[in-house]
């Protein structure tokens, strides 16, 4: 069946951030200084149990540019994928 895979399949990523465990706001924290250290265009993976955490990474990456590539949520984790901005507007 077309896109049944499509929701199972992770977009490459080049860095992993595995905040299960941490509540807001230091999934969102963490994210920025990992994403400090990438190149532009380069894609994060973060881990998150943090209810809050969708919202948090929505609002973080549309005040800096950054670009959630894919969000993933299932009642254990939350998966984002988060492409670095070229030019990431400081916060």
């Amino acid at each position: 069946m077309p896109g049944m895979n499509e929701a199972l399949e992770k977009p490459p990523h080049q860095e992993h951030l595995d905040a299960k465990g941490l509540n807001c706001p230091l999934p969102v924290l963490k994210a920025k200084v990992a994403l400090n250290k990438m190149q532009s265009g380069e894609v994060l993976y973060v881990e998150a149990t943090d209810p809050h955490a969708t919202i948090d990474f929505e609002a973080y990456c549309a005040r800096t540019g950054h670009e959630i590539v894919k969000l993933i949520e299932s009642p254990e984790v939350i998966e984002i994928f988060v492409k670095r901005a070229e030019n990431p507007k400081k916060i």
